[in-house]
C-alpha cells in the first residue's frame, strides 16, 4: 500500500517536527492548569501527573521514531502508520477517530487562548456590569487564524510558529525569574509547603484535564508528508520534543510550589501571571503564543491526516474521498479538508469549556498512543524480516506504552472509555460496511500470531510427557481423495475438532510430486478452504501427494500436529455402496497402529444426516477398551452446533442375566463423568440365540443420525469386511478400535 502521489521536489527538515511538537506540548495546559493541579494535588501529585503522562508519551515517541526508520512515513503521520501496520479497515477506524480529536483539539487552543484576555473580560465585567461570552475572542480569532493558514499555506504557518516559540520561551524565561508572592487572607498553605501529595481521589480528574499538555509530541508526526527525510527528522524531532517538554514541566511544577499558596494556585488560573517578571503582559502573549502555535500545529497536522484517510478511500461516498483528497498547489495543500476541519472546530469553540474539551480529546488521543505502542509490540513479538528500523525501542516499553494508556482511560473515566471504544467499534463497522475490498487482518498479526504458535508448539513438545498422563483429546487425522464428492467426512473431521479435539485433513493426490501434481494440490486447497470459509470450520486442512495410498498415510502419521500435541486417531473412509474400498483400508491399518493410533472408519451412505434421531453408540461387555472412547467420541461430536438439538443414546448387548449389573455399571459412568445422557437414553438389549448383533443394530438405529460401533482387532488381522458389511441396512456409521482404555474423568 503505497501512496501513489509523487513525492514533494522540496520539504522540511528536523527543526519543524520540533518546533511543531514543542509548541503544543508547551501550550495551553501549561499556563492554565498545572497551578491548579499543583494546588490541589500538591508538588509530588503534579510531579505524578507528569511521570505517568510520560510514562505514555516516551513509549509513544520511541514507536514513532521506530517505524518511522523503518519505512517511510508518507502523508497522514500517526494514520499512515497505524493504517499501513493494522491495515485499512482498522487504520481508517482509528484514523477517523485520530483525525477528530486533532481537530477538536484546535478548538480547545483556541477557547484557551480567549483566556489571554482575562484582563479584557475582567475589566468589562467591572465597568459595563456584564459578563462577556469566551466566543467574542474565540470565534473571530478561529476563523483569523483559518484564513491565514488557508491564504499562505503550510510554509507561511511555519515562519509564524518560529515567531510564536519565540515569545512563549521568553514568557517561560520571566516566569522562572519571578519571585514567589504573598498568601491570600484565606490561604491554608503559604508559599513553598506545597510539597506534598493532596486530595489522590482528584489524580485521575487532573490527569484527564492535563493530559493534552503532553500530546503535543506528535503534532511533528503529522507533517510527514511534507519532509525531506521523515526517517531521521521524526525520530530526532520528536524525542528531542518530548524531552523538552518534560524537562520544562518539572521545573514549571517546582517553581509553582515554591511561589504561591495552595489557595492561590486553586483560584487563579493564571498565577503565572503573578510570579511572573512582567507577568501582567509577558504570561498572557506567553498563553497567546502557545495556544496560537498550538492551534496551529493541531491545524497543519488534522486536515493532512483528512487528505489520508481520502486518499485511501475511506469514505463510503466516491466525491467524498475525491473533494477532500484534493489539494492544492504544488505541495497539494489540503484545502478542502481544512475547510472540514475549521467547521468542526467552530463547533467545539462554541462549548467553549476548557476542562471539558480536554477531557474528550484525552481518550481519543490515549486511543491512538495505545495503538501506536502496540504496533510498536506486535513488530517486535511477530519479528518480520521485514521489520529493521535504525532506532530501537524496546519491546516491554512499547507493551507498558500499551497497557498504561488503557489503564489511565479507564481510571479517568470507565464511562467515557466504553462509550469511545464504542464510537470506534461504530466507525468500523461503517468502515467494514462500506469497503468491504479492503485489507482486514495484515502482516502484523500474522506475524504475531506466527511467534504465538511457534512458542506454543514448543512449550507443548517439551511438555508432552506430562500431557500423556491427562485426559485423552482426540487429535485426528485423516486422508481421502474423495474430498469434494464426499463431503461427509469432513463434516465428521468438523465436528470432532470444533471444541474439544483437534483434526487435520489431507487431501490425497496420486502421483509423482512435479509441477502438475503441485499446482494441482495447490489448487484443491484454495478450493476446500473455501469450501469451509462459510462453515467457521476449525479444521486444519493440507494436500498430500504420494506415489501411493500406503506411502501417503506413511507420511501422514509421522506428519506433526498443528496442535502442538501428538496426533493420536486416524480416520479412514469408504462409501457404503462401494464395500471393496475397505481391503485397502484393512491393508494398511497395521501401519498405522504401529504407531499406536486409534482407528476410525466412516462408513458414509447417500441419504442426509438426520440429526435429530440422534448419535446412538453401541458396547458389548466384552469391548471394554472401547467403550469409553465411543462415548466420548459421541460427546465431542454432539458439542458441535450442527448436533444441537440432539442427543446421545447408549446401547450395551449383554446376556439377559448380566443386564442389570450391565446398566447400574454404565448409569454411574455417565453420572461420575458428568456426561449429557440421560438415564432414559441408556437402553440394555438382551441378545437372543435367533439374532445376531448386526441385526440388533440394524433394527434400533436405522433411522439414527450417527451409529459408533467398536471393533476387536481379529478383525484388522484376518482382513474381514463382512463384521463391516453386516451393517449395510443403516446411515452413516462410525467403527472405531481404541489403542488404550481411556477414562472418563
Amino acid at each position: 500500500m503505497k501512496n501513489s502521489n509523487p513525492p514533494l521536489s522540496k520539504g522540511f527538515g528536523t527543526a519543524p517536527v520540533y518546533f511543531t511538537a514543542v509548541s503544543t506540548i508547551l501550550g495551553a495546559i501549561l499556563f492554565l492548569r498545572f497551578g491548579t493541579a499543583t494546588g490541589i494535588l500538591g508538588f509530588w501529585g503534579a510531579i505524578a501527573i507528569i511521570i505517568v503522562g510520560h510514562l505514555i508519551t516516551i513509549p509513544t515517541a520511541l514507536a514513532i521514531s521506530e517505524i518511522a526508520t523503518n519505512t517511510r512515513v508518507e502523508g497522514g503521520g500517526e494514520y499512515f502508520i497505524i493504517s499501513r501496520s493494522f491495515g485499512l479497515k482498522i487504520g481508517s477506524t482509528i484514523g477517523m477517530a485520530l483525525y477528530f480529536s486533532q481537530a477538536i483539539s484546535v478548538a480547545f487552543y483556541i477557547v484557551a487562548f480567549a483566556e489571554s484576555f482575562h484582563f479584557l473580560f475582567e475589566w468589562f465585567a467591572l465597568r459595563i456590569g456584564f459578563e462577556l461570552p469566551r466566543q467574542v475572542i474565540s470565534m473571530p480569532a478561529l476563523f483569523i487564524f483559518a484564513f491565514f493558514i488557508l491564504r499562505k499555506g503550510v510554509g507561511s504557518g511555519m515562519k509564524m510558529l518560529y515567531f510564536v516559540v519565540g515569545v512563549l520561551l521568553v514568557s517561560l524565561l520571566f516566569f522562572f525569574m519571578g519571585s514567589p508572592i504573598e498568601a491570600g487572607e484565606n490561604a491554608t498553605r503559604i508559599p513553598g509547603n506545597n510539597f506534598g501529595f493532596f486530595n489522590g481521589d482528584s489524580f485521575f480528574m487532573m490527569l484527564a484535564i492535563c493530559f493534552p499538555a503532553f500530546t503535543g509530541m506528535t503534532a511533528g508526526v503529522g507533517l510527514s508528508g511534507d519532509l525531506r527525510n521523515p526517517g531521521k527528522s521524526i525520530p530526532i524531532g520528536t524525542m528531542a520534543a518530548t524531552l523538552t517538554g518534560l524537562i520544562v514541566y518539572l521545573l514549571v511544577v517546582g517553581k509553582l510550589a515554591v511561589s504561591a499558596s495552595q489557595i492561590d494556585l486553586v483560584n487563579n488560573q493564571l498565577i503565572m501571571a503573578d510570579i511572573a517578571v512582567f507577568g501582567t503582559v509577558i504570561i498572557p502573549l506567553g498563553l497567546a503564543a502557545s495556544t496560537l502555535s498550538s492551534a496551529m500545529g493541531s491545524f497543519l497536522v488534522a486536515p493532512r491526516t483528512l487528505q489520508a484517510l481520502a486518499m485511501d478511500k475511506s469514505f463510503p461516498l466516491r466525491r467524498m474521498n475525491i473533494f477532500f483528497a484534493k489539494g492544492k498547489g504544488k505541495n497539494r495543500e489540503p484545502f478542502n479538508a481544512s475547510i472540514a476541519t475549521l467547521a468542526i472546530a467552530a463547533i467545539f469553540v462554541l462549548i467553549g469549556n476548557v476542562d471539558t474539551v480536554a477531557q474528550i480529546i484525552s481518550m481519543f488521543f490515549l486511543i491512538t498512543y495505545g495503538t501506536l505502542c502496540l504496533i510498536s509490540f506486535l513488530n517486535h513479538f511477530g519479528s518480520p524480516p521485514s521489520y529493521r528500523p535504525r532506532f530501537k525501542s524496546r519491546w516491554f516499553l512499547s507493551l507498558g506504552g500499551f497497557v498504561l494508556s488503557v489503564w489511565v482511560m479507564f481510571m479517568i473515566s470507565p464511562f467515557y472509555t466504553i462509550l469511545s471504544y464504542i464510537i470506534i467499534i461504530v466507525i468500523y463497522l461503517f468502515v467494514e460496511h462500506s469497503n468491504k475490498n479492503q485489507k482486514g487482518v495484515v502482516n502484523i498479526f500474522k506475524g504475531a500470531l506466527f511467534q504465538l504458535n511457534r512458542r506454543l508448539q514448543v512449550y507443548m513438545q517439551k511438555h508432552r510427557s506430562d500431557m500423556d498422563n491427562e485426559e485423552w483429546r482426540p487429535a485426528a487425522i485423516c486422508i481421502s481423495s474423495h474430498s469434494l464428492e464426499r463431503e461427509k467426512v469432513l463434516d465428521l473431521m468438523r465436528w470432532i475438532s470444533y471444541q474439544h479435539g483437534f483434526g487435520t485433513y489431507f487431501h490425497f493426490i496420486e502421483g509423482y510430486f512435479s509441477k502438475q501434481t503441485h499446482e494441482e494440490s495447490e489448487n484443491k486447497l484454495r478450493e476446500l478452504i473455501d469450501s469451509m470459509k462459510e462453515l467457521e470450520s476449525t479444521l486444519y486442512i493440507d494436500t498430500m501427494i504420494s506415489p501411493s495410498y500406503t506411502s501417503a498415510i506413511a507420511q501422514v502419521i509421522q506428519s506433526p500436529s498443528i496442535s502442538g500435541m501428538e496426533n493420536n486417531m486416524v480416520v479412514f473412509e469408504y462409501d457404503k455402496s462401494s464395500p471393496e474400498e475397505l481391503h485397502r483400508i484393512l491393508d494398511n491399518i497395521n501401519l498405522v497402529r504401529a504407531g499406536h493410533f486409534d482407528i476410525c472408519i466412516f462408513g458414509n451412505c447417500i441419504a442426509p444426516i438426520k440429526y435429530r434421531n440422534g448419535i446412538h453408540v453401541w458396547i458389548k461387555t466384552n469391548d471394554e477398551k472401547n467403550a469409553n472412547f465411543m462415548i466420548l467420541l459421541g460427546y465431542i461430536i454432539l458439542a458441535h452446533p450442527d448436533w444441537k438439538k440432539s442427543y446421545i443414546k447408549i446401547f450395551s448387548i449383554s446376556a439377559a442375566e448380566q443386564s442389570d449389573e450391565v446398566k447400574r455399571e454404565l448409569e454411574e459412568r455417565i453420572a461420575t463423568g458428568r456426561l449429557p445422557i440421560t438415564l432414559a437414553n441408556i437402553e440394555i438389549i438382551t441378545l437372543t440365540n435367533n439374532q445376531t448383533v448386526g441385526e440388533i443394530i440394524a433394527e434400533h438405529s436405522k433411522t439414527a443420525g450417527l451409529t459408533i460401533i467398536g471393533f476387536h482387532e481379529d478383525i484388522i488381522n484376518h482382513g474381514k469386511t463382512d463384521f463391516f458389511s453386516e451393517f449395510g441396512g443403516i446411515g452413516d456409521v462410525l467403527f472405531v478400535n481404541s489403542y488404550r482404555s481411556k477414562a472418563i474423568n
